[in-house]
């Protein structure tokens, strides 16, 4: 008996304890059910269904011309479920092999069997998501569709086609630092970057459901917000002057084995940048676009600074152009320092025109040293209010910071002062120095560099980025006609840059050699010393249309000045532009045409003896020259016409179609030397007529 109880109470507290078991379910379903389950439902539902973003597609970058700079590309990742619901072991091998055979013919890159054993490896492992291709595109994923297997679809046979958005520039690396890249947790870099917000568009929404496998598919909504494509960005850049320009920096980077270099192309009255190139030596002694040099690395720009430093002094009315500077024998000390010319022997005493025209280091030093040793500052405020020293401001980032000098800085000397003037304690970069030089070609007015000129969204225009005027005079109208001349004058056949001087234009610029000191030892050792080589200026020197600077940095071939590195890249540079830009062909001078005729042509000259010779041999006159001391002569027919010819005081005469004689005794009652080419009538002439005179100048005449 006392077994039966036991059992039957075991029975009983077994039989209630399940009770309470299922009394707590139920309870548990019920405060689920009541209590928690609008929350769980929600979970369930943001697990299954969310709202996603929708990619807007990202707008193109184009070159002026409407040639494409960058642009978005589908790219495919080919992936295999190995464990798809209807992929058996039987259908994947007997295919296995015609669709390795298949993958090596489309790509070429490796036999199939390699594809064979990749792909059976994935199978025996089980691998759900493994990677049979990166960067499929378009064309060759249409032609997968039709692989064996893969036909049979995604259920059927594990395939997995993953679109991903790409840039692409169709340019390759042609301003491919310039036209930049935007990249997660990177930061943003060149046009991609500055114009981000307008290229990118809108980001859309909608509500998608997850599907087996992590497919997402859209569902109906009415919250759906659809994106919006990004809008186009027209660039100021020229496809053809950029090829030609990074070409030629290429050739010279090869040539002098340079560590990097740059050229920038700019239109004078815009500011727009029309070419730009930046290359860099890589390991391989290759040469690549990975920084852009023209826009962040500020430097000391050596001899292209004497400009602002010679400027200055004009402006401060310090000197005069007609001044004497006595250069020495290329050698002068200031204090603990002695200044060298590149020519050991020296210029002698020379005029400040003449010393500028041949880059003279003694010379520009002492200029400024003794017209500014006891008011520093004053030179320094003039260099600010000229421009330099101040960002540019430009859309991209990654500006470099320019520095010039202050007389509070704790690192001022006295030697400072001399050696600021030839381009050493300043920084610039290249986009800075060419902005100046633009302002002088463009009399005075400095604008703002930039690349961009305007947005558009499916063809239309959405806006117009204008130029910009950063400083409408950064001298007087007479500082820069002397500015432009001693510019002009570097290019003459005395100037250090006279191999520059031929051909159908007249160039004006300035040459640079600048020594970049080691960052460890400075300029301690020779040996630790770098050269930097450049050439800034603008063409046609008489009606500037472009500004151009190149800069090449450690030329290691035992050559760097200017005008023989840097230079040959601005002449190839001006020479493509002026061969596409026909407008810039100037009509053949009328003293040409005319000695193209075959009847006799008269020179013109002093009126009073071209009457009497034409009245010696009875040649009839039309004398419209009103008494006028010098005239100018036409053929026409069997009479010659006279017309005056003005010759205004204190400007260069006008002595093309004259004789030697008159000529001369214009030019050197002018103020001249006169260096003259030929035998003959006067066909070309050095200074452009109408120009400043400046006594003791040289110009040179050529004779037909």
């Amino acid at each position: 008996m006392a077994n039966g109880k036991n059992i039957n109470s075991r029975a009983y507290l077994v039989f209630f304890s399940l009770c309470l078991f299922a009394m707590a379910i139920a309870g548990r379903i019920a405060y689920i059910q009541m209590v928690e389950g609008e929350r769980l439902e929600q979970k369930v539902a943001k697990l299954t269904t969310d709202l996603r973003e929708i990619t807007p597609g990202r707008g193109n970058i184009y070159a002026d011309q409407a040639h494409l700079l960058a642009t978005s590309v589908p790219l495919y990742e080919v992936r295999m479920d190995m464990r798809a619901d209807g992929l058996s072991s039987a259908k994947f091998h007997s295919n296995l092999d015609a669709l390795s055979d298949s993958l090596s013919r489309l790509f070429g890159d490796k036999p199939s069997s390699a594809y064979r054993k990749k792909l059976l490896d994935a199978y025996e492992k089980g691998n759900r998501y493994y990677l049979v291709k990166k960067g499929v595109e378009y064309d060759q994923v249409q032609r997968m569709h039709n692989f064996p297997l893969w036909k049979m679809g995604r259920f059927e046979s594990g395939i997995i086609f993953e679109k991903r958005t790409v840039r692409r520039m169709p340019y390759g690396d042609l301003a491919a630092r310039t036209i930049g890249y935007t990249r997660d947790a990177v930061a943003p870099v060149g046009l991609e970057g500055a114009y981000n917000t307008d290229l990118r568009g809108r980001v859309g929404q909608r509500y998608e459901k997850r599907l087996a496998g992590g497919v997402w598919m859209p569902v109906k909504s009415t919250n759906e917000v659809e994106p919006i494509d990004g809008s186009d960005l027209i660039t100021a850049i020229d496809v053809n002057i950029q090829d030609v320009a990074s070409n030629a920096l290429l050739r010279q980077l090869r040539k002098h084995k340079a560590r990097h270099g740059c050229a920038v192309l700019m239109e004078v009255k815009t500011g727009y940048i029309v070419a730009i190139s930046n290359l860099s030596m890589q390991a391989d002694s290759s040469y690549a676009e990975v920084y852009n040099y023209a826009v962040g690395e500020a430097t000391e720009p050596g001899s292209t600074f004497k400009l602002a430093a010679i400027m200055a002094a004009l402006e401060d009315g310090k000197i005069q152009l007609t001044d004497s500077v006595d250069t020495k024998k290329g050698k002068f000390r200031f204090f603990d320092r002695t200044m060298r010319d590149s020519n050991d022997k020296g210029y002698g005493k020379v005029d400040v025109l003449t010393a500028f025209q041949k880059s003279s280091n003694v010379g520009i030093s002492r200029i400024i040293f003794e017209n500014y040793q006891e008011r520093p500052r004053q030179f320094v405020d003039r260099l600010y209010k000229m421009g330099l020293g101040q960002e540019l401001g430009l859309e991209i980032s990654g500006e470099g910071k320019p520095k010039i000098k202050d007389p509070e800085d704790p690192s001022w000397s006295g030697v400072s002062l001399p050696w600021m003037s030839i381009g050493c304690e300043t920084l610039m970069t290249p986009l800075q120095t060419l902005a100046f030089y633009n302002a002088v070609a463009n009399e005075g007015v400095m604008m703002r560099p930039l690349f961009a000129k305007e947005i558009r969204r499916n063809g239309q225009l959405v806006k117009r980025l204008e130029p910009q005027v950063l400083n409408r005079a950064i001298a007087s109208r007479e500082t820069i006609a002397q500015a432009k001349l001693l510019l002009e004058s570097v290019v003459s056949p005395e100037g250090t840059a006279s191999n520059l001087r031929f051909g159908a234009y007249p160039i004006a610029g300035k040459t640079g050699t600048a020594q970049i000191a080691n960052s460890k030892y400075g300029y301690k050792y020779q040996e630790s010393v770098s050269y930097q080589a450049s050439f800034v200026g603008y063409f046609p020197a008489d009606a500037p249309e472009y500004s151009c600077i190149v800069v090449v940095n450690g030329p290691s071939n035992d050559v760097y000045y200017g005008n023989q590195v840097a230079g040959p890249v601005f002449k190839e540079i001006a020479d493509k532009v002026y061969a596409q830009r026909f407008d810039l062909h100037r009509p053949e001078p009328e003293v040409e045409s005319q000695l193209a005729l075959q009847v006799p042509v008269s020179k013109s000259g002093n009126a009073e003896d071209l009457k009497l010779i034409f009245e010696s041999f009875g040649v009839k006159i039309e004398d419209l020259s009103q008494d006028y001391p010098w005239s100018t002569t036409y053929s026409e027919g069997d009479q010659v016409r006279l017309e005056k010819r003005s010759i205004s005081p204190g400007r260069v005469p006008n002595v093309v179609g004259m004789g030697l004689r008159d000529g001369l005794y214009l030019l050197e009652k002018s103020g001249f030397k006169v260096v003259a080419q030929g035998s003959g009538m006067i066909k070309k002439q050095s200074l452009p007529p109408g120009t400043e005179t400046l006594q003791g100048r040289t110009i040179h005449i050529e004779l037909s």
